[in-house]
């Protein structure tokens, strides 16, 4: 009975982490989808092979902040800045895209500077996207493809 202990109590231990590991990544995404401003988007920063990510996204007031779906931290993965945010392109998926879009997700191809950026996000999620781009203050300019 005494040689069981050990294996059972390390066995109990490793489904208590797995445990705490689902319940805290369920409570950062509650947290990270229940602000005013979040979208559930994919974002994907190489068109060169560059695989699509799982995230959020949240308008703050001079940036937006992308967080990646799969992690524990609440920092955001990017964030961009209103006014090096431009979108060049905003088409229907196709063959290539990622297969498991939602029917009426749209694919936003996006400049940050020297870098391009494609978002996968709702039809509502891009409308807000290039509304908040376009109510940037006074004597900013974007373009909003």
């Amino acid at each position: 009975m005494g040689e069981l202990v050990l294996p059972l109590a390390a066995l109990g231990l490793l489904a208590l982490l797995i445990l705490l590991s689902f319940v805290s990544f369920y409570a950062r995404r509650s947290v990270l989808t229940r602000g005013i401003g979040s979208f559930s988007c994919l974002l994907r920063a190489d068109r060169s092979g560059g695989g699509w990510a799982h995230g959020v996204a949240r308008y703050e007031q001079d940036r937006l902040d992308w967080f990646q779906l799969f992690g524990f931290s609440l920092r955001p993965t990017r964030s961009l800045t209103r006014n090096g945010l431009e979108i060049i392109e905003r088409r229907s998926p196709g063959a290539a895209d990622p297969p498991g879009l939602l029917p009426g997700w749209v694919l936003v191809r996006c400049s940050y500077g020297a870098i391009t950026l494609e978002f996968a996000m709702s039809e509502a999620a891009y409308n807000g996207l290039a509304t908040w781009l376009e109510s940037a203050p006074p004597g900013q300019h974007f373009n909003v493809a």
